[in-house]
């Protein structure tokens, strides 16, 4: 099952993972980074997206695979390679998770320059984000509960008896058998706990995931409900200057209609006061 996984983001950054690393980054992770950037980069911004999709994409596939081996935990199916399995999907996803969180928030950064329709990707990502993390964490505590509940089928199939041999033969096998049984037994209670102390530990701290989260989804629906602001000014003001535009325009002709009239009724009055002028000189 975990061959899927690694399969599938061959073409996509790959994140090798150790289950201790889980503490390290998660100290830090609440705290969105602060980036200057000149200006919004859109292939940084593709790129970081195709990333995360993808990831987010990948937690959802192992997610499912942990789902199968839960049905299969306690039932003659389940055996330790089955359990080895969810340790190895756990490391490589928790790791997965983990560069997905600081993808997230260095997006978050580069999306400050960016437009309402960058800023509305990076929210659908961060949702989606957080929703495969909740179900894949859920998993986690299910499948370590179930460990604890069951224990693995014996393979003791070579240890059977061929009944061939005489009766002391026989006492002394099936002494021998009882031995053998008590000790796989004894090797198979240490291996279930190992395994589940592994499984405990690589169940992530999601309430640490989530805070870091929520911060991102908060300061994107600040950006988004700045750049409407934004967006509701200009057009306040682009429509107030529209406005004082016509009453500039009209406020010309208006001007300019008074200036003829005044015109017109000077060249009236000297056209009449030339009449009376005139008459006078003849006369």
């Amino acid at each position: 099952m975990s061959q899927n996984l690694n399969n599938g983001s061959a073409s996509h950054r790959d994140y090798g993972a150790t289950s201790s690393s889980n503490t390290n980054m998660m100290s830090s992770s609440t705290n969105i980074p602060d980036v200057n950037f000149s200006g919004f980069s859109p292939t940084e911004f593709m790129s970081l997206s195709e990333d995360i999709g993808h990831n987010i994409q990948a937690v959802n596939s192992s997610s499912k695979q942990l789902d199968k081996i839960l049905q299969i935990l306690g039932t003659p199916r389940d055996q330790q390679s089955t359990r080895d399995k969810v340790h190895d999907i756990h490391t490589k996803c928790n790791s997965r998770i983990e560069a997905t969180s600081i993808d997230l928030q260095r997006l978050t950064a580069i999306v400050r320059r960016g437009d309402k329709q960058q800023k509305l990707q990076l929210e659908k990502l961060t949702n989606d984000f957080r929703s495969v993390v909740e179900r894949y964490s859920n998993i986690q505590r299910r499948i370590a509960q179930a460990m604890r509940q069951t224990y693995t089928q014996p393979q003791l199939a070579q240890m059977q008896d061929d009944r061939e041999a005489d009766t002391e033969e026989l006492l002394q096998r099936q002494q021998q058998l009882q031995q053998q049984q008590m000790q796989f037994e004894h090797d198979m209670l240490v291996d279930r706990e190992r395994q589940l102390k592994q499984v405990e530990a690589d169940i992530l701290d999601v309430n640490k995931i989530m805070r870091t989260i929520t911060a991102l989804v908060q300061a994107q629906g600040e950006e988004v409900e700045r750049i409407e602001t934004n967006i509701e000014t200009t057009a306040a003001e682009v429509e107030l200057g529209r406005d004082e535009l016509a009453k500039a325009a009209s406020s010309r002709q208006s001007y300019r209609r008074k200036i003829l009239i005044l015109l017109a009724i000077a060249v009236i009055i000297g056209l009449i006061v030339t009449g009376i002028i005139v008459s006078k000189l003849t006369s």
